[in-house]
């Protein structure tokens, strides 16, 4: 196994450590991106970016079309790939939607948001999660406080910090319908956690996470390093966040009768691709970490349109 820089779930209590590796990956090979130097300063200092309307109305209105078909295909699904809430048949979560074969397939290979993963990882990238998240009126609960790379290490075998998130706003996030909050930058620094990693984990951390989420005394001094300041990432449908693997994020739960979505791709650098899990434990299942299929991406460039498709489900 490859040497753990990031220890974390080992039975020692918590610790909060200095990162290291960079935020921004400057390649001359891919300088030529869309992110101007203030936008990839910017980034490397609060670990994240978001562009409000990067997708224009029409270009929403067919996102929508989309999100009700694969809502309608989902809801009475049973099936590993398809989170419920807590207590209810309400959709949480639905994985793996890069291989639908049609639309959210070809979404994940558009330009726009592609170029600017190349540009901050600083190399070729693919893709090593999908998902839709939903997050319905009344009923939505919160996610917790977390990193997603202290997960993506310890039960994928994620490498280094190279990875970034892409967010596609799919409904108007506001402050009151559980938008997605972030500390600017906790990026720099890694929480490590307590505890251990259960055996199968991810079967009821993708309901309510609670293996792996930084104690009470860490979250405040990385809020304290940032001013006190949380940021909330609303914004209307269209808008797209990216933010870094290691920024320390969460949502509170949406007790408005306005539902939030959102269209969720991982990015990683084809050269941190993953590794046995460094908790010991046996990988996640293909749907929460890809592993078969690592070829870089080749942007399209095309604006979006409907795609006729077959949804593809083992």
């Amino acid at each position: 196994m490859a040497v753990d820089k990031y220890p974390s779930r080992n039975g020692q209590q918590a610790q909060v450590m200095e990162r290291k590796d960079p935020v921004v990956h400057r390649n001359p090979a891919f300088s030529d991106g869309p992110l101007s130097e203030k936008e990839m300063n910017a980034f490397g200092e609060n670990g994240y970016l978001l562009f409000e309307k990067l997708f224009n109305d029409d270009e929403v209105s067919i996102m929508k079309s989309e999100l009700q078909r694969t809502m309608e295909y989902n809801q009475n699904r049973s099936a590993d790939d398809v989170i419920k809430e807590p207590g209810s048949n309400e959709i949480r979560s639905v994985f793996e939607i890069h291989k639908d074969s049609g639309f959210f397939q070809a979404l994940a290979k558009n330009e726009r948001i592609v170029k600017v993963a190349q540009q901050l990882l600083g190399s070729q990238v693919y893709i090593t999660q999908s998902r839709i998240n939903f997050k319905p009126g009344f009923k939505g609960k919160e996610f917790y406080w977390h990193s997603d790379f202290e997960t993506w290490h310890q039960e994928d075998g994620m490498p280094d910090m190279r990875a970034v998130s892409c967010s596609i706003v799919l409904t108007d996030n506001y402050e009151f319908n559980g938008p997605l909050m972030l500390v600017p930058g906790s990026q720099k620094w890694f929480v490590s956690c307590p505890g251990a990693t259960p055996e199968q984990n991810y079967k009821s951390s993708l309901k309510k996470q609670e293996t792996g989420v930084p104690d009470n005394d860490s979250m405040t001094r990385l809020v304290d390093r940032a001013d006190g300041r949380i940021d909330r990432a609303t914004g209307p449908a269209g808008s797209v966040l990216f933010f870094d693997c290691n920024t320390m994020h969460g949502s509170a739960g949406n007790i408005s009768p306005y539902p939030r979505s959102n269209v969720f791709f991982v990015f990683n650098s084809v050269e941190n691709k993953l590794q046995d899990p460094f908790s010991g434990q046996p990988p996640r299942p293909e749907f929460l970490a890809n592993r078969e299929n690592t070829e870089p991406i080749k942007p399209i460039k095309d604006r979006l349109q409907n795609v006729s498709h077959r949804i593809k489900r083992n």
